[in-house]
């Protein structure tokens, strides 16, 4: 079987190949300049020559607050054009397919956990965005697998575990945002649920995924720099003011990822373990 990954130097992109390259499976993997998701002759093309049995659409226009303004265009041709055509080529050439989407595709409004099959109302560009990749890849008709994720952490790249690392270094005392509540989701379990879904044939269809148990911003602060003297100070979203919406309750039920017979580790649980790496 030969895999073909998106996204290949984004954190998740780089964490599949790490994943992919431990379990001895054969693929291929293309960052942005290698293929150009958005110019369908070249996924065309990239697919009839590699012909791939699995893909995974792991490449993104992630930058939230830039998604509002100068960079609507880019998160719009990346997110939904470029997915539309990943997801038609995996369709033309018979493929499986694993696309990653967001918790931002909710309000943030609800008291509870969202469901695959709740309701969306996405309320951020990026989030709009997103939910119409999502449509795309359900409109193509091909064998696909819809991930919704969130607070994505892991060993590559930019994120809020080496932000918060960082910034301990040289400040005694950091204040984090105390009132959205969510799920941490480290890149590894992500990677590998990914692999789970096409190795167990599950249904086709939406999955959330996420570490187990829920923290909001500074209670991930917290555990970060547990073994730090930096003090973490709780104060309100209203203190860092931000171009998108960030939805205040974004925790997505497991229950659906659990049933595929997937263990989840807990947060703090994953966080540990990537910490002793």
């Amino acid at each position: 079987m030969k895999y073909l990954i998106t996204g290949a130097h984004g954190q998740l992109g780089q964490e599949l190949q790490k994943l992919l390259h431990e379990r001895g499976l054969t693929f291929v993997a293309y960052d942005s300049k290698a293929l150009d998701i958005t110019n369908r002759e070249a996924v065309m093309a990239t697919f009839k020559a590699e012909q791939p049995d699995v893909v995974l659409h792991a490449a993104a226009y992630t930058k939230v607050d830039l998604a509002e303004d100068e960079g609507r265009a880019m998160n719009w041709q990346v997110n939904v054009a470029g997915t539309k055509n990943i997801a038609d080529a995996t369709k033309q050439y018979g493929a499986k397919l694993v696309a990653v989407s967001t918790d931002y595709v909710f309000d943030g409004l609800n008291v509870g956990e969202y469901r695959e099959t709740d309701p969306v109302n996405p309320r951020n560009a990026y989030g709009r965005a997103k939910l119409a990749g999502e449509l795309a890849v359900t409109e193509s008709g091909a064998a696909a697998y819809i991930v919704r994720t969130s607070w994505v952490f892991g060993e590559f790249g930019n994120n809020f575990v080496y932000t918060m690392q960082r910034l301990a270094e040289s400040h005694p005392k950091l204040t984090v945002v105390n009132d959205q509540l969510g799920r941490p989701t480290w890149t590894r379990t992500l990677a590998e649920f990914m692999l789970h879904l096409i190795a167990v044939e599950v249904t086709y269809g939406i999955y959330h995924l996420s570490n187990d148990e829920t923290a909001t911003w500074f209670d991930f602060a917290k555990e970060i720099l547990k073994d730090t003297a930096v003090e973490v100070e709780p104060v309100t979203s209203a203190t860092f003011p931000q171009k998108a919406y960030r939805p205040n309750h974004s925790v997505m039920n497991l229950e659906k990822a659990k049933s595929t017979g997937f263990e989840i580790p807990s947060w703090r649980e994953a966080l540990h373990r990537f910490l002793m790496k």
